[in-house]
C-alpha cells in the first residue's frame, strides 16, 4: 500500500484550494443558470424533471466530495504537525543508521556492526568519498553486535582529512564459509531541515531521511 506524505501533501494544498473555489463557482452558476430557466420556461415545454434531477443529484455528489476533500486536508495538516513536532524530538539524540559512511572527525570513525556467526577472518577496507582505497586491514570478528574504529590513518601511517568514508567488511568463518556482517553509521542529530516535501534530520553536516535511522540514544 503506498505511503502519504503529508509535508509533500501539503504543499499541493494550495491547489486544491483553487481546485474547490472553481467547483464552487461552477456550482454557484449552474443554480444561477437554472432558476433562471425554470422561470422562463414555456409553459407548453417544461424542463424535464428527470433531467432536472440527474444534474442535482450530481452536483450533490461534487458538494460531498468537496466536504471530503476539506477534512482530508483537516487531517494531513494534523499528520504535518505531529511529523514536525515529533522529529524536533530527535536533536541532540546519537542516532544509528542503516549506511556504510561515517564521518571521520577528530582522528576516529567507528562503525558499528553485527555479524551473523563468527569470523575468523575478516577483511575491513575503508574508502574516501570517491571510491579510493585508504586503508585495509584484516581480523577475526566475534557473532553479534560490535564496533570498527578507525583511527583515521592510511595504508602508509598518513592521517587522512577528515570527512565521509565509507567501510566494507567480506568475513569467513574459520571453515571458509561466508560470514555477513551488517553495518551502520552513528552520529548526533543537530537539526531538522523542512524546506522541502521530505523531512530530513542533520546528522554531521548530511540530510538523512528518519526511515534509516534503526536506533535512538539519548
Amino acid at each position: 500500500m503506498p505511503t502519504i506524505n503529508p509535508l509533500s501533501a501539503l504543499s499541493n494544498l494550495g491547489e486544491a484550494n483553487t481546485a474547490r473555489n472553481a467547483i464552487a463557482n461552477d456550482f454557484d452558476t449552474f443554480l444561477t443558470l437554472l432558476t433562471t430557466q425554470l422561470q422562463n420556461q414555456n409553459p407548453l415545454e417544461p424542463l424535464d424533471t428527470n433531467q432536472f434531477t440527474q444534474q442535482l443529484v450530481q452536483f450533490s455528489e461534487v458538494e460531498q466530495t468537496i466536504k471530503s476533500n476539506e477534512n482530508l486536508e483537516n487531517l494531513l495538516k494534523l499528520q504535518a504537525a505531529t511529523a514536525v513536532t515529533n522529529s524536533v524530538g530527535y536533536i541532540g539524540k546519537t542516532v544509528e543508521l542503516a549506511s556504510t559512511t561515517q564521518e571521520l572527525k577528530n582522528g576516529t570513525a567507528t562503525w558499528p556492526l553485527v555479524a551473523e556467526n563468527p569470523a575468523q577472518n575478516a577483511t575491513f577496507t575503508v574508502k574516501d568519498s570517491d571510491g579510493n582505497l585508504i586503508f585495509a586491514e584484516s581480523k577475526p570478528i566475534e557473532q553479534g553486535a560490535s564496533d570498527y574504529q578507525w583511527n583515521g590513518k592510511d595504508n602508509d601511517g598518513n592521517n587522512a582529512p577528515a570527512g565521509s568514508y565509507t567501510l566494507s567488511v567480506e568475513a569467513t568463518s574459520a571453515s571458509g564459509v561466508a560470514v555477513n556482517v551488517n553495518i551502520a553509521s552513528s552520529g548526533t542529530v543537530d537539526g531538522v531541515d523542512l524546506s522541502g516535501d521530505t523531512l530530513y534530520l542533520l546528522i554531521n553536516g548530511q540530510k538523512v531521511k528518519l526511515e534509516n535511522v534503526t536506533t535512538i540514544r539519548q
